[in-house]
């Protein structure tokens, strides 16, 4: 399929999409890197940083005041894999690691963008804002329908800079509108909260390098998310159950994010918790409803699977 998809339940969103055999959509960082060459060093954590004057640096060079937020200068796997705050010189020394940086610490709102971009010329933008855990983990997203009219005009400066002469969507997380992260893609979490028609404009965006998309029936979308302990051995709820949340008036996907046949330590997932299930819908009363059932039909197909002599598991945790 052009739409490239690794994740087998985002599939979904992208089945009968028209679309050129010769075009390929990136929905992974890894082939955004290997396809566009020219722009891969976004990748580059600490470039990105750089960028946008921020106090940084390379693990073994001494910040100059602390706290600073340190990480991997390249995370292809997301998930915020070995980031971590760091407060002080003696912590510093013990946490350095090759491969990681530090940046200063930067506080205020964090919001998730996906952007349009022609030419270096941002088109288009939509942002998220997720409503926190602990453990890197996220109880659900909102997907704001109003506008960010100074965010988006950081944005569009720092494209038109930094990205000149390319075409496709781009990712951006923010903390108080400074960039901390850029992908070559979009959120494939919930592109069915986008609108009608995006994904036709996705299409024309990469395929002929336009960007023609009304937007003129945006509204606000959650993404709510159930997770579960670590160290288990999930097992997907039936089929039958899924397909009639699913039908549900307000849910418009239903995602299960996990691979029954690989090992819980094969999947890239917060420290707090395994991820079991994506709800996107309209009302977010709803989803955490159809959240709620999801979490009974695990815990009772673990129940069964013990007398198939699989491990004990405990019961999925749901915010």
């Amino acid at each position: 399929m052009p739409v490239c998809e690794a994740d087998p339940w985002r599939m979904q969103y992208f089945e009968g999409l028209e679309c050129p055999p010769d075009v390929n959509i990136p929905t992974e960082d890894g082939d955004a890197y290997r396809w566009f060459p020219g722009y891969r060093w976004v990748y580059n954590k600490l470039l990105i940083a750089e960028s946008q004057g921020l106090a940084c640096g390379p693990h073994g060079i001494e910040p100059d005041a602390y706290p600073v937020f340190s990480k991997p200068i390249y995370n292809m796997r997301g998930m915020g894999a070995g980031s971590r705050v760091i407060r002080s010189a003696k912590e510093y020394r013990t946490a350095m690691r090759p491969g990681h940086m530090w940046s200063e610490l930067l506080e205020g709102e964090h919001v998730s963008t996906d952007v349009a971009v022609v030419s270096g010329a941002l088109c288009w933008s939509r942002h998220t804002i997720g409503h926190p855990l602990e453990g890197g983990m996220f109880d659900h997203w909102v997907v704001e329908a109003a506008h960010r009219e100074a965010l988006e005009e950081a944005l569009s400066d720092w494209v038109a800079r930094n990205l000149p002469g390319y075409s496709g969507m781009a990712n951006f997380e923010t903390i108080d509108g400074r960039i901390i992260e850029a992908h070559l893609r979009f959120s494939d979490q919930w592109p069915d909260l986008y609108g009608a028609g995006w994904l036709d404009a996705l299409v024309g965006l990469y395929a002929r390098g336009e960007w023609t998309y009304a937007d003129d029936d945006r509204r606000d979308g959650y993404s709510v998310v159930l997770f579960g302990g670590h160290g288990i051995v999930y097992r997907h709820p039936p089929d039958d159950l899924v397909e009639r949340l699913r039908a549900t008036p307000g849910i418009t996907s239903i995602q299960i994010t996990f691979h029954e046949d690989r090992p819980p330590a094969a999947h890239s997932m917060p420290p707090g918790g395994f991820r079991l299930a994506i709800v996107n819908c309209w009302d977010i009363e709803i989803g955490r409803q159809t959240r709620n059932e999801l979490a009974l039909s695990f815990w009772s197909t673990h129940t069964l699977a013990r007398k198939r002599g699989h491990p004990t598991a405990a019961a999925p945790a749901t915010p």
